[in-house]
Formats: C-alpha cells, sequence, structure tokens
C-alpha cells in the first residue's frame, strides 16, 4: 500500500490514481502506445477506431478489476508475452488486410484481456488503498483511458485529413510493420531472454 494514501480524501485518491493510470501510457507504456497505434492504423476513421478502442477498454477493465479483487491471477511470463504478441498480432493484420475487418473489435477485446492483467500488476506494484480501492481502481482505469485517447486523437488531428493521399497506405503499413517487429522482439525477449 502507498505510504499516506489511506489518510487521504477521496477527491485526493482519484487525482492520484488518474495521475497513475495517465503516466502509465504516456510516457511509460510504449507496449500500450503500440498497440492504440497498430489500432489506428487499421482505421482513422473515427467510428470504426471507437469501436476498437471501446472493446479494448470493456476487456482491460473487466480483467483489471477482477485481478485486483484477486478473483483471477495469470503469471506475468504468460501475461507480457501475450501482451507483445496482441501488439504483432494487429500489426500484421494491418499489413495483410486493406481496410479493419469485422471481427477486429472481438480480437482487440480479446487481447484487451491480457492488457488489463498487465494493468493490475503494475496497481498490485503501485498498491491500493484497501478503504478507496473502486475510487482508485475507477480512476486509475479512467487515466489509461485518458491516455489512450490522447494518443488517438493527436494521431487524427495529425494524420486524419491525409487518410485520402496517395502516400498514406505506404505510412499506415510502414508503421504498422515496424510495430509488428518492434512486438515480435518483445516476444522473443519475454518468452526467452527474460529470467
Amino acid at each position: 500500500m502507498m505510504d499516506g494514501v489511506t489518510e487521504q480524501t477521496v477527491w485526493d485518491v482519484i487525482g492520484l490514481y488518474l495521475q497513475l493510470g495517465y503516466q502509465h501510457i504516456l510516457p511509460k507504456g510504449l507496449d500500450h502506445i503500440l498497440f492504440v497505434l497498430a489500432l489506428f492504423f487499421a482505421s482513422s476513421r473515427l467510428k470504426p477506431l471507437s469501436l476498437q478502442i471501446s472493446a479494448f477498454t470493456l476487456a482491460h477493465t473487466l480483467t483489471l478489476g477482477l485481478a485486483v479483487l484477486g478473483l483471477i491471477t495469470l503469471s506475468p511470463r504468460i501475461v507480457e508475452p501475450m501482451i507483445a504478441l496482441s501488439i504483432a498480432f494487429v500489426a500484421v493484420e494491418n499489413l495483410v488486410f486493406k481496410d479493419m475487418q469485422r471481427w477486429r473489435p472481438l480480437v482487440v477485446f480479446g487481447f484487451g484481456l491480457f492488457h488489463g492483467l498487465g494493468f493490475a500488476g503494475v496497481l498490485v506494484d503501485l498498491g491500493l488503498p484497501h478503504d478507496q480501492l473502486l475510487p482508485s481502481l475507477l480512476s486509475f482505469n479512467l487515466g489509461v483511458e485518458a491516455g489512450q485517447l490522447t494518443i488517438v486523437l493527436a494521431l487524427w488531428f495529425a494524420l486524419h485529413r491525409f487518410r485520402d493521399a496517395n502516400w498514406y497506405p505506404w505510412l499506415a503499413k510502414g508503421a504498422s510493420a515496424l510495430i509488428a517487429v518492434i512486438a515480435l522482439w518483445w516476444v522473443v525477449e519475454r518468452v526467452f531472454l527474460v529470467g
């Protein structure tokens, strides 16, 4: 448990965990940043992108809550490679298909379950105030969501006007290929090179 958290007001706890959740994505969550980037490059249109992000958020909220409450556990030796594999899968799917596939939100939901377990590991390391468990859990999750939305909106404002340009598909494919290579390296690293 974090020192002094139990002596803080509920608003202090909410503010603290909002900040911690946001920081877990920006600037500290490179794997989650790459996952959101891969989602973006599947479709820069807001409606399909929002559907993917919503599926991801619903899934990671579910497993984050269940894991923090101690109702599910899974070894980081499984969770961390699966997070990396999810990033690689989504990036490779971007390379294979021209448009976002109808099953993509279901795939994203499935991978979001593992990301939630990763978030839970962070929260367990940080500690949660037992007397303010729900506000801290919800505000951490809202902070994570705010970090993800910051990435999506920044990309959308920077690139959406170019989505019909001849070079844009090359940018999306190149970015997806780079994301896939990084993520596949993380899979190897997390399975074989981490003690």
